[in-house]
């Protein structure tokens, strides 16, 4: 029997030990959900091991009325076992979130990307289609690509329907996830949505090649910033807890109402800056107006201008809670209190 509300469901989290992926598990084990957690790897620094310790699966650790949090090691290029986990844990709801994430790591070895997040996608979908087959009630399936599928377009900002055109390595990997994780709602009647976020920024990323916490990083050691680029490319930056709130929307209409199967839907806060501006507010956030950002202009392969309308997620109710001021402020906490000075990448 399909859950009502998603307190109630067996839940699946792919790349629970990424950066997007803890936050999304801490607002379904505060909601009651019954959680389990896929990654291939689970480093140290991930948040995910707080979330363990938290909401154990252990009802005598876990204590009455939270949810229970389970961790799998499985890569989801391995579909037998990606199918094992679905089936095994009977899930009813998917958030799959895992992908190789870095764009330069993509563009220097393209091969890993492709099979991560391309094979990655297709093995979960597929593992759903013959499970919903046999009886199983999976009624809810997001799945997260990027506004990098877009690929560079003329009409700004990138609406919905604009069509899937990446060029690069990593923006093919997003475009062709896209593609297929929504032939599987025209062909096979899956209830699955997609997500196009920005920029995510917030505590848990680790990434330190991303502007948001490198320049952090560089703050906190009293070094100069840099930026690889001129500084002019135009982004959004979305606070991760709103990117996971958006999230749950998506996955919680999805059981009640499957009108909106098949749909992407943009997560953006609407209000692109440069990231020149991002790293000058960064400055002016930790009050080092006397650090001046070192413009390397040497970045290639970057499309000048993406950014996003959410207005279509608004209509399920959505809107960012934090500003980029606010977001900072509370990422920014966030590595003072879990980087030392001068902490390495």
């Amino acid at each position: 029997m399909a859950p009502e509300n998603i307190a109630d469901a067996r839940v699946l989290v792919t790349g629970c030990a990424g950066f997007l992926g803890p936050w999304v598990c801490e607002l379904l084990l505060e909601r009651g959900a019954t959680v389990v957690g896929l990654d291939r790897q689970y480093p140290q620094s991930s948040r995910i091991h707080e979330l363990s310790e938290k909401f154990a699966s252990s009802p005598e650790r876990n204590g009455s009325g939270s949810g229970k949090l389970k961790l799998v090691n499985v890569d989801i290029e391995h579909y037998q076992k990606v199918f094992d986990v679905i089936k095994d844990n009977d899930i009813q709801v998917i958030f799959h979130l895992a992908a190789q994430a870095i764009v330069g790591v993509a563009n220097e070895n393209p091969v890993p990307t492709f099979a991560s997040n391309i094979q990655g996608t297709w093995n979960i979908l597929e593992a759903v289609r013959l499970l919903r087959q046999t009886g199983q009630s999976i009624e809810s399936i997001v799945v997260a690509s990027s506004d990098k599928a877009y690929g560079d377009q003329e009409v700004l900002p990138y609406l919905e329907d604009a069509p899937m055109q990446g060029r690069f390595p990593y923006d093919v990997s997003k475009s062709c996830a896209d593609l297929i994780t929504r032939s599987y709602f025209h062909s096979f009647a899956l209830p699955v949505a997609v997500t196009r976020c920005g920029n995510l920024y917030g505590g848990g990323d680790l990434n330190f090649s991303r502007i948001v916490p490198g320049t952090i990083q560089s703050v906190l050691a009293g070094q100069a910033p840099l930026i690889r680029s001129d500084g002019s490319p135009v982004r959004d930056y979305i606070y991760v807890q709103d990117a996971a709130r958006a999230n749950l929307a998506i996955a919680e209409r999805l059981l009640q109402d499957k009108t909106i199967a098949g749909q992407a839907f943009n997560i953006s806060n609407d209000a692109p800056v440069s990231v020149l501006t991002m790293v000058d507010e960064i400055l002016k956030n930790m009050q080092r107006s006397d650090l001046k950002p070192v413009v390397e202009g040497h970045a290639t392969r970057e499309i000048q201008a993406q950014y996003l309308s959410s207005e279509r997620i608004r209509g399920l109710g959505w809107s960012p809670r934090y500003s980029l001021a606010e977001g900072l402020a509370e990422a920014i906490a966030w590595y003072r209190e879990h980087l030392s000075v001068g902490a390495q990448v």
